[in-house]
């Protein structure tokens, strides 16, 4: 949260539709190895709302749609 400057009370939108997030999913699985502290890191977690995350998370074929999402939520955070 504090990459982008969200405080705890603020909304947070979806990085695919905009609702509210309501869940951190990392783009690489935490399980798939690799240390904690990388799968931890901005560039793997985006914010996501429970809808988005059960249709785009985990699922290989969305994959490149959620790393190009994120990259470009980042990438407006300058």
């Amino acid at each position: 949260m504090d990459y982008f400057g969200y405080c705890i009370e603020d909304f947070i939108p979806c990085e695919t539709c905009g609702t509210k997030a309501v869940d951190i999913h990392h783009i690489d699985a935490r399980g798939m190895g690799g240390s904690s502290i990388d799968k931890d890191n901005i560039s793997n977690i985006m914010a996501l709302c429970r809808n988005c995350h059960i249709k785009y998370g985990d699922k290989k074929d969305q994959l490149e749609y959620l790393k190009k999402k994120h990259k470009e939520k980042i990438d407006s955070n300058g």
